[in-house]
C-alpha cells in the first residue's frame, strides 16, 4: 500500500491557504471592498479549518513553518521532518502567489504583509498572535497532528480572531510562508524579517506556556514523538 505523502500534503495545504487568504485580500481591494475586513478574516480562518480537516490526518496540516518549529520545540516532531516541511510550505506559498499574479496582474502587493505601525509594536503584536495560535495548536493537537472533531474549528477560529484584531496593523501573518510567497513574487521584501522572526519567537514561547498548563503531556520529548 502506498504511503501517505506528507510533503505534498503540506505543499498543497499551504498553497490553498495563500491562494484563498491572499486572494480574498486582492478581491476585496479590487472589487470595492466586497468582502470587508470581517470577510477576509473569515476566509483565512475557514481555509485553515478546511485544510486541517482535509490533510490533518496525513501531515498534521501545519501549513506554517512556525507551527512546524513549534511542534519541534515541543519534542513532538523529529528534526529530520522540519526542513522538508518548511520547504514544502514555502513552495506551496510561492506557487499560490504566482497564480494570483497571473490572475490579478493589476494588484501590486498580492496581499503581502506590511506593518502600519512602528516596527517594535508590530513585532510584539506578531509575537503575541503567533504565540496564541501555536499555544492553541499544541493544546488541541495529538502529537504533531492537528486533527480531531474540534481541532480544525478551534485553530481556524484563532486565525480568524487574530486576523480581525491584527490584520489592519500587521497583516496578521503568524506564518513565514504566507508572507514569503507574495514577497518573492512581487519582489517586495520590506519588513519581511519581522514576519520571519516574530512567528518563530511566538512558537518558541508557546512551548513553556503549554508545559505550564499541561505538564509533560504537552511536550513529551523525543521518546513520545509521533512517527508517521
Amino acid at each position: 500500500m502506498k504511503k501517505h505523502n506528507l510533503v505534498a500534503a503540506e505543499a498543497f495545504g499551504t498553497f490553498a491557504l495563500v491562494f484563498a487568504g491572499c486572494g480574498a485580500i486582492i478581491v476585496n481591494d479590487l472589487y470595492g471592498g466586497s468582502l470587508g475586513h470581517l470577510g477576509v478574516s473569515l476566509v483565512f480562518g475557514l481555509i485553515v479549518m478546511t485544510m486541517i480537516y482535509s490533510v490533518g490526518n496525513i501531515s498534521g496540516a501545519h501549513l506554517n513553518p512556525a507551527v512546524t518549529l513549534g511542534f519541534f520545540f515541543a519534542g513532538r516532531l523529529e528534526a529530520r521532518r522540519v526542513v522538508p516541511y518548511v520547504i514544502a510550505q514555502i513552495f506551496g506559498a510561492i506557487t499560490a502567489a504566482l497564480i494570483l499574479r497571473y490572475l490579478f496582474i493589476e494588484h501590486v502587493t498580492l496581499g503581502a504583509t506590511f506593518p502600519s505601525t512602528d516596527l517594535p509594536r508590530a513585532f510584539i503584536l506578531e509575537v503575541v498572535i503567533s504565540f496564541t495560535l501555536i499555544f492553541v495548536i499544541l493544546n488541541v493537537s495529538t502529537g504533531h497532528q492537528e486533527k480531531g472533531i474540534m481541532a480544525g474549528a478551534a485553530i481556524g477560529g484563532v486565525v480568524a480572531m487574530a486576523a480581525l484584531i491584527a490584520g489592519p496593523v500587521t497583516g496578521a501573518s503568524m506564518n513565514p510562508a504566507r508572507s514569503i510567497g507574495p514577497a518573492i513574487v512581487t519582489l517586495n521584501f520590506q519588513s519581511l524579517w519581522l514576519y520571519l522572526l516574530a512567528p518563530v519567537l511566538g512558537a518558541y514561547l508557546a512551548n513553556p506556556a503549554c508545559r505550564l498548563i499541561q505538564g509533560d503531556e504537552c511536550c513529551p520529548g523525543e521518546q513520545a514523538l509521533t512517527r508517521t
